[in-house]
């Protein structure tokens, strides 16, 4: 195609778009249609990509002496603490780790401010650092008895809860009561000697209704809260099964608990649907 006859028609298309004389989707499409295949961009995103690179220079040019000493500072910190993190005192370690941790949450409540997804990430980050760097901790020391690693989850749990209680993260909350029932199944296994079917039942089934009493008992309070403890439940009610089959032997009837609990726990959301639904809608 000319090229001339193909700047007239781009031109055409970009009046389209700015005038709404066309949805943007099709305008978008017809330009990709028309656009010179050699450019890497149309000149609306490389007059912004123009704009943006500008205003990064700006910024740098414009930085004082005393704000490219805190940046270089501030990197230069966190690579002795990562060069040099082995070699700290435990107490030490622990309170590096701690700082970072506290520093995310309260850069992530801030950036949530702007932008949910990115401050739930940067939180989840210092969340899994919480978890990833105590295991690290306590590997490096020596310390590898399953209960110091099960009372450092416990406490990870535990602060999730809270956390995502307080700061409104159903999701963390959510974790924090998954990882808490891990802890409860690693006790388990390690302090029972091979439960009967109807043993492991009696372990959990309890635990389930307590969390759906609690669902019921904080709806009037927080939907949301109450929408994750009804969840829990959920996911208690069949933790009888997956745990006989990652930590015992006995699975002959594995598949049809699983369905008789699949067909009673249908039954009885349809029989108290009319009241679960007003705790977590």
């Amino acid at each position: 195609m000319n090229e001339e006859r193909r700047q007239t028609i781009v031109k055409e298309i970009d009046y389209w778009s700015r005038s709404k004389l066309l949805p943007q989707q099709y305008c978008d499409f017809l330009l990709n249609l028309y656009v010179d295949p050699d450019q890497e961009e149309d000149p609306k995103r490389r007059q912004a990509s123009s704009r943006g690179i500008g205003k990064a220079v700006m910024a740098v040019g414009q930085a004082s002496g005393k704000q490219w000493l805190l940046t270089f500072g501030f990197f230069t910190l966190i690579s002795l603490v990562v060069l040099y993190f082995n070699a700290f005192h435990p107490l030490l370690q622990i309170g590096v780790v701690a700082a970072a941790v506290v520093i995310s949450l309260i850069i992530s409540q801030r950036v949530r401010k702007r932008n949910e997804a990115t401050g739930l990430v940067i939180g989840g980050v210092g969340m899994l650092l919480m978890l990833g760097a105590g295991m690290y901790i306590l590997k490096f020391h020596g310390i590898e008895d399953w209960y110091w690693q099960a009372s450092l989850l416990g406490f990870c749990a535990v602060f999730w809860i809270v956390y995502g209680i307080s700061a409104r993260i159903h999701i963390l909350h959510l974790c924090g009561w998954v990882a808490s029932l891990l802890v409860y199944a690693w006790l388990l296994s390690r302090l029972t000697d091979s439960p009967a079917w109807y043993g492991i039942q009696l372990y959990w089934l309890p635990l389930s209704g307590l969390f759906g009493w609690a669902s019921w008992f904080v709806h009037q309070w927080s939907k949301p809260v109450s929408a994750v403890l009804f969840v829990t439940c959920a996911l208690v009610w069949f933790m009888p099964e997956l745990y006989a089959m990652l930590f015992t032997m006995e699975t002959d009837w594995l598949q049809l608990q699983l369905l008789i609990k699949i067909a009673l726990g249908g039954v009885l959301l349809f029989a108290m649907r009319k009241k679960w639904i007003v705790w977590v809608a």
